[in-house]
């Protein structure tokens, strides 16, 4: 007999039975009611509120209903995810759905505490609808939905996407946006914001120019690291377990005028420098220049290096190089009085820790210690202003579970943090603290971050981002080496490679922008300040990998500091302050005939 036509009396007979067994209880119509659309915003009406993207953005045409829809092109390493984590009940049934266009378009969820799942179309030229369901673990009460398109294809849509079921723990819907936004106060570098508190939000995330930069938990917060005499437009949403409010109207506030300079002493250097390293221990192709000798135009003198006795000693020595090396070498107290007479002239000289072939690991507090003891006896030995770092290698890597920037746990970061703050405790306000990592170091660290994200990437991926941090307010300079580096992704989500003028405008404005740390919208990098930032590159062809000609390098401080002479990357900002540039160096300078120096000292005026 067919089972569709069996006798009404059969199946109230069945009813019945069920209900009489503990534990059993009719599914009624009231229940079937409380399944909702628990997922924020998926027809993207409200832009792309509540989601998170690595690349993205909304579009009017096309879409499968309403206004707007998602629009998203992968490019690189990136399949242009866009995800959302939303509130659900435990052991649960869920039906995830929505309409896509493209190629390879995926439609997922992850963290279901049971089978993860998804759906997806290897070729929609116009609108189809994927769905998908699962079951909620037994103490799942959060699962992230996604839509991504597939890496190196073509742009792709997704619209009108939901997840069905019953309501998680909140109100299954975004808080209002918050009302009331006011600046509460204005300096150089920073403004303060108050908002009224909004009914159901558990925290709020604070934007500055687009770019969300903090998430509190309180009605006022305070956007530091700023530019002086800069306008910046704040906005704050409301935040709780089933989405982000949409944004309410731009306040913009325009910082004051600064001193003209930042902390770690930068207030005696001019608005404009030009730092160089000088070969003191070492003569290689480009031979030894005397300290002396070195010419008035460089502003901030590197002396490199000073070396580990071992590896995780922090024992450091500072050699000059030896007269078979250097046939022209200065005496002790030649190179002594040297100092003194650029120190005289408003020069800086500084000891320079690491370099290629000196990886220091402060892997201990004892190493730490012998670190800050054998760095001041070199800064005192010779009256210096200061202390370059410039670990390269594996001196800085971070441990698996290092995932948070902000609170680093990695001993060799936390020591190094530690003997950085002493010594500049030490030696006080007017001692100099510059860094010059390389690309992989930092700007990496937007896309991967240590082996704490991505499965697996090189643990050396942002670490030192913990450091720059930590020093944020103690950092004279930062001078990322954007050379000898491999292709780097910008904030456009495009990846740029050494050899022209957007390499350096977009690592430049990745520093002076911020970032979230490894795609996370809740662990964003602070921009730094302009005068803080010097681009670091090689003197000559003879200097380095990545070599980039003055008409390039040109084109590049004029993007950044006059919006003029631009390329194809679109700077977030525009920096007259930005302190400078840097160049591996001064001794491959001289080598060229001082092509760095002349052209640069010229366009600093």
């Amino acid at each position: 007999m067919d089972r569709a036509r069996r006798p009404r009396s059969v199946l109230a007979v069945l009813t019945a039975a069920l209900l009489a067994v503990p534990g059993i209880t009719a599914l009624s119509s009231a229940a079937r009611a409380a399944d909702a659309d628990v997922a924020a915003n998926g027809g993207f009406e409200s832009g792309l509120t509540g989601w998170t993207c690595t690349a993205g953005t909304t579009v009017g045409s096309p879409v499968h209903s309403g206004a707007s829809a998602l629009q998203a092109t992968p490019a690189g390493s990136d399949n242009a995810q866009c995800s959302q984590t939303v509130s659900v009940q435990p052991d649960a049934q869920y039906t995830l759905s929505g309409y896509v266009r493209g190629s390879y378009v995926y439609l997922g969820a992850s963290g279901t505490g049971t089978t993860d799942v998804s759906a997806w179309t290897q070729s929609a030229p116009d609108w189809q609808k994927l769905s998908t369901t699962f079951r909620t673990g037994a103490a799942t009460t959060k699962v992230t939905i996604y839509t991504h398109g597939w890496y190196g294809t073509g742009a792709y849509q997704a619209d009108d996407i939901s997840l069905t079921g019953p309501g998680g723990s909140g109100t299954g819907q975004p808080p209002a946006a918050p009302a009331g936004l006011k600046t509460t106060s204005v300096t150089s570098s920073s403004v303060g914001l108050s908002w009224s508190a909004v009914t159901g939000a558990t925290s709020y995330a604070v934007y500055r120019d687009g770019v969300r930069t903090q998430t509190v938990t309180g009605t006022s917060a305070t956007v530091s690291g700023l530019a002086a005499s800069t306008a910046y437009g704040f906005q704050v949403t409301a935040v709780n377990d089933a989405g982000e409010s949409a944004k309410p109207a731009v306040v913009t506030a325009t910082t004051s005028a600064g001193s003209g300079g930042g902390g770690g002493g930068s207030s005696d250097l001019p608005a404009h420098a030009l730092v160089g390293y000088l070969h003191a221990g070492f003569a290689n192709g480009a031979g030894y220049t005397r300290l002396a000798d070195v010419p008035d135009s460089w502003d901030v003198i590197d002396l490199a290096f000073g070396e580990p006795t071992s590896v995780t000693s922090g024992d450091i020595r500072f050699n000059r190089c030896p007269v078979t090396e250097c046939p022209n070498v200065e005496s002790d107290a030649e190179f002594k009085a040297a100092v003194k007479a650029k120190q005289a002239a408003g020069k800086k000289v500084l000891i320079s820790i690491g370099g290629q072939n000196g990886q220091v690991q402060l892997t201990t507090t004892a190493a730490r210690d012998t670190f800050v003891s054998s760095v001041s006896n070199i800064i005192d030995t010779y009256g210096l202003d200061g202390l370059d770092i410039d670990f390269e290698g594996h001196s800085l890597s971070l441990n698996t579970n290092d995932t948070d920037f902000k609170n680093p746990t990695t001993p060799v970061i936390v020591n190094l943090i530690s003997a950085l703050k002493t010594l500049k405790a030490k030696y006080g306000a007017k001692f100099v603290l510059s860094m010059a990592p390389e690309t992989f170091f930092v700007q990496n660290g937007y896309q991967y971050y240590g082996t704490g994200k991505w499965g697996g990437q090189d643990p050396r991926c942002g670490a030192y981002l913990p450091v720059i941090h930590a020093l944020r307010d103690d950092l004279t300079l930062l001078h990322v080496q954007d050379y000898n580096s491999g292709p780097i992704m910008g904030l456009d989500n495009q990846y740029h490679s050494m050899g022209g003028a957007d390499f350096h405008i977009a690592m430049t404005d990745m520093l002076l922008t911020g970032f979230p740390v490894a795609g996370d919208p809740n662990n964003v990098f602070p921009p730094l300040r302009p005068d803080q930032i010097a681009i670091g590159m090689p003197a000559s062809t003879n200097a380095g990998n990545g070599y980039v000609s003055p008409a390039e390098v040109t084109k590049a401080l004029d993007c950044l500091t006059k919006k003029t002479n631009c390329g194809s990357y679109a700077t977030h900002g525009t920096w007259p302050a930005l302190r400078g540039l840097m160049t591996w160096s001064v001794n491959w300078d001289r080598y060229a005939n001082w092509e760095f120096q002349k052209n640069f000292d010229h366009y600093f005026g």
